[in-house]
């Protein structure tokens, strides 16, 4: 007989029933004496229970719930793990290995279960006590490492073989019934090599179907809406930074669901009142604040993804992520969000147009997702909906899925901005004739002004959504005069050319098309396009991209220096005439992260010339 003294609970028969808590990660790693498996969950775990019984460890954990597949979670000292439920507590029985021990270290939500595995020698000797105590029927006495727990007296635990039990009806129903999930390894399987092994729970390993909105929601940041209640949960985040995917600080609830025309997010962010960062920043500039968000890989191909930020007041950051070049902030989706502080945090709902995005959907179709909450208070805590591992290079390989986008208007989208510049120019002339004023009378002239006729220079950009996936972008004499401005910069003992960020719409429209390790396109070199066409777009694997334009901007002299006779004859053969502007970008993904791919470029001009082909 072995017994388990711990202290009991008395409740009353009409109190609600304790809320489960969740565990949210299991994971195992080497120790210097042995292995380590770290238990995290989104409570308190002080009032767990551990012994030993015979060569099993255990720990109780009362009123928790853990749904996942364990894959082979063992390491040195321990050879296998079992989980067992209890009502509704959990029974984590670690089998130890010959001469092995075990303690357990608890801080707030995180046991450490650490297992010191004895020597060759002593494993030996340790081995053949063991089986002497085995055949003598002599049991060791349990250890009681935490008297806090409130786990009800194991009254009896027998280690003689099980009797079949008798069949019962089929309609007969037990309250008794234990539900095991078992997950076992034997001590000559591979080990783990000293990397921790996270294990996810079933929502997480499968992709997460979206709901379909019959109605929209509001979108004002209450989420007081009913149609929310329909919509997909994501939960159970992740602390990736600073901590290593342990429990978060604050728990964070996402939503998300879909109509024919809008994909919808709603962010939860739980905090302590009156201690949330949220300013009314700029776009794209809200990294000092408080923030959640999310990667959006809308083709699946763990290379690029839309990134979008938002502040608990609802400001946006928007940009590309790619694997090779990182986060790009110059791109501008359009979209709707607001937030609001709320007495336990703050809320925010976003609408994403799905014709803002270059996307694959449809039955089966998966997309990647990243969400992110940072907490800037705490030492910049970043979490994560998906465990992100440091250990792996790739943000996007280590994403979630959704699924079940079906019934999407593939609007065929049109876009049209005109412009027109309304000019008139002058300068100041002489107003008295030459020698027409005696010297002496000392008169100034006082000029005159002369205008030039007004002028007028129309101009257009368009763009065409031939499919979700394929864009086409035209520019006829188009006008920049709305973008934002270049930050000054001195050149004083220049050494090498200051490379401006390329901001123009036109030219942002998939530009990590066209963008590569080493820079071989720099559109910014295109200065004052006449004419400029690009396609761009993705089918399954492969990625391509055009861009065509005739540039006016090297023939295009001042009048001073058409009219200066020392300048004129080194610039009259170039005189309006245009260069010639050519990209020609393909590319095949290979693999899971790798991409094979073509890139050819020419320019001309005159007496100018250069191609590139690689």
């Amino acid at each position: 007989m072995i017994l388990c003294l711990t202290g009991i609970n008395t409740k009353a028969q009409n109190s609600p029933a304790p809320q489960l808590r969740h565990i949210a990660s299991l994971r195992s790693a080497d120790a210097p004496d042995g292995s380590r498996v770290t238990i995290t969950s989104d409570a308190s775990l002080d009032d767990y229970a551990a012994y030993r019984s015979a060569d099993r460890f255990h720990v109780l954990i009362p009123q928790a719930q853990l749904s996942n597949a364990l894959n082979n979670l063992h390491g040195r000292g321990f050879t296998d793990l079992q989980i067992e439920r209890r009502g509704a507590d959990l029974d984590l029985s670690f089998g130890l290995q010959p001469g092995a021990t075990a303690r357990v270290n608890q801080k707030f939500n995180r046991l450490d279960v650490v297992f010191n595995a004895p020597s060759d020698a002593v494993a030996v000797i340790a081995n053949a006590a063991n089986q002497i105590a085995v055949s003598s029927a002599q049991i060791p006495a349990n250890e009681l490492l935490n008297p806090r727990s409130s786990l009800p007296i194991l009254e009896k635990v027998s280690f003689s073989p099980t009797p079949e039990p008798t069949p019962e009806p089929q309609n007969a129903k037990s309250e008794d019934t234990k539900e095991t999930i078992k997950a076992t390894a034997s001590a000559q399987a591979a080990t783990s090599g000293g990397k921790s092994e996270i294990v996810l729970p079933p929502e997480k390993t499968r992709p997460v179907d979206i709901a379909r909105f019959d109605k929209a929601p509001v979108i004002d940041g209450k989420l007081d809406d009913s149609i929310w209640q329909q919509a997909a949960v994501l939960k159970d985040f992740y602390q990736f930074r600073p901590g290593d995917n342990i429990a978060p600080s604050q728990p964070t609830e996402v939503l998300i669901g879909y109509d024919a025309k809008f994909l919808y997010f709603a962010f939860r962010a739980h905090d302590e009142a009156g201690k949330v960062r949220a300013t009314i920043p700029k776009r794209d500039q809200i990294f000092d604040d408080d923030s959640v968000g999310l990667y959006l890989d809308t083709f699946n191909d763990r290379r690029r993804s839309y990134i979008v930020l938002f502040n608990p007041l609802g400001v946006q950051a928007d940009g590309i992520f790619t694997e090779s070049n990182g986060e790009d902030y110059s791109f501008d989706l359009v979209m709707e969000s607001k937030g609001m502080l709320t007495d336990d945090g703050y809320t925010v709902e976003v609408a994403i147009p799905f014709k803002s995005l270059r996307y694959e959907a449809g039955k089966g179709k998966l997309w990647g997702v990243h969400v992110i909450r940072q907490i800037k208070r705490l030492n910049n805590e970043t979490i994560s909906w998906m465990p992100i591992r440091r250990e792996v290079s790739g943000l996007l390989s280590q994403a979630g899925h959704i699924t079940g986008l079906e019934g999407i208007s593939t609007e065929r989208t049109l876009e049209l901005i005109p412009s027109l510049t309304i000019s008139e120019t002058g300068k100041r002339i002489k107003s008295l004739p030459l020698g027409g004023v005696n010297d002496l009378t000392r008169v100034t002239d006082p000029t005159r002004f002369i205008n030039k006729p007004i002028e007028l220079d129309p101009g257009l950009t368009l763009k065409y959504g031939i499919t979700p996936t394929v864009t086409l972008d035209l520019a006829l004499n188009p006008d920049f005069a709305q973008v934002e401005a270049d930050q000054t910069v001195v050149t004083a003992n220049q050494r090498f050319p200051i490379f401006f960020q390329e901001k123009r719409p036109f030219f942002l429209e998939g530009i990590d098309t066209f963008q590569t390790p080493l820079t071989a396109v720099h559109t910014r070199a295109i200065v004052d396009p006449d004419v400029a066409v690009k396609l761009t777009g993705k089918r399954g694997r492969n990625t391509f991209g055009l861009l065509l334009a005739s540039d006016n901007a090297p023939g295009n002299f001042s009048e001073e220096e058409r009219t200066d006779p020392d300048a004129l004859p080194g610039i009259e053969r170039f005189l309006d005439k245009n260069a010639y502007i050519g990209v020609l970008r393909l590319k095949r993904d290979v693999g899971q992260e790798n991409s094979l791919g073509l890139i050819a470029t020419t320019y001309n001009f005159i007496e100018k010339h250069n191609n590139l082909f690689g």
